[in-house]
C-alpha cells in the first residue's frame, strides 16, 4: 500500500509491513551477519511488521538524559513476524551519539543515528540511489529528507549502514531503507520495501 502524504521522514509513527516482493533478498545479509542456518530460514519464512513511534524527547544515555537537555527525536520500532513471532525492538536517538545495544538475534553491538538533508551527504553510491527528495519531503527537523544509521557489531566484525526515505517503485511512494552489510573485502546491498498499514 501507498505510504500517505502525510507518512515522511519527519512522522513515520504507524504500522508498516515489509513487502517481500518488492525487497531484496535478506539471507545473504544475514549470513554475513554470522547468523546460523536455522535462525536464517526462520526470519525468512516470516512477514515482518514495525510498529514504530517517532517522537521528540531529551536524548537517552549516555548523552546528558538531564530534563533541561535539548529534545532529540527518537524512533522506537517492535518488530513482530507472522503468527506472532517476536522480533526485535530498536531504540534510536537521532544525535549521532553511539549508544551500546544487546538482543538475541544481532548479539552485542553499538550504533548511531543522525538526520541526513539529502542523498548527497552519503558517499555510498547504492545508499545514496533512487530517493524522492522534493520539497514535500524535506521534513526533518531542520528541513531533511533522509536518517541514516550506523551499526558496529563488536564480536562478529560486521557493520550495517541504511540510509531510511522514500522512493517511487512501481509507481507509488514507498518507504524504503537501502541497508549495506559489510565485513572485511564482503559487501551485501538489500533494498528493503515497506508497506504503510496503519
Amino acid at each position: 500500500m501507498a505510504a500517505p502524504a502525510n507518512k515522511t521522514i519527519g512522522d513515520l509513527s504507524g504500522k508498516w509491513v515489509m513487502n517481500k516482493s518488492l525487497s531484496s533478498d535478506v539471507d545473504p545479509g544475514l549470513k554475513l551477519q554470522n547468523m546460523s542456518y536455522l535462525t536464517r530460514k526462520l526470519i525468512t519464512s516470516v512477514t515482518l511488521t514495525l510498529d514504530i513511534k517517532q517522537f521528540s524527547a531529551p536524548p537517552s544515555p549516555p548523552a546528558d538524559a538531564d530534563s533541561s537537555a535539548p529534545a532529540v527525536i527518537h524512533i522506537e520500532i517492535d518488530q513482530t513476524g507472522t503468527g506472532g513471532m517476536k522480533g526485535t525492538s530498536e531504540k534510536r536517538c537521532l544525535d549521532n551519539v553511539f549508544r551500546d545495544h544487546k538482543d538475541w538475534l544481532f548479539g552485542h553491538v553499538k550504533g548511531q543515528t543522525r538526520w541526513v538533508k539529502s542523498s548527497e551527504e552519503v558517499e555510498d553510491a547504492f545508499l545514496k540511489s533512487g530517493w524522492l527528495e522534493g520539497e514535500e519531503e524535506k521534513t526533518g527537523p531542520n528541513g531533511e529528507t533522509h536518517v541514516l544509521s550506523y551499526v558496529e557489531s563488536y564480536t562478529d566484525g560486521w557493520t550495517a549502514t541504511q540510509v531510511w526515505g522514500f522512493k517511487t517503485i512501481e509507481g507509488v511512494r514507498r518507504h524504503v531503507r537501502n541497508v549495506v552489510i559489510a565485513k572485511g573485502s564482503e559487501r551485501v546491498e538489500l533494498q528493503l520495501v515497506y508497506d504503510y498499514l496503519s
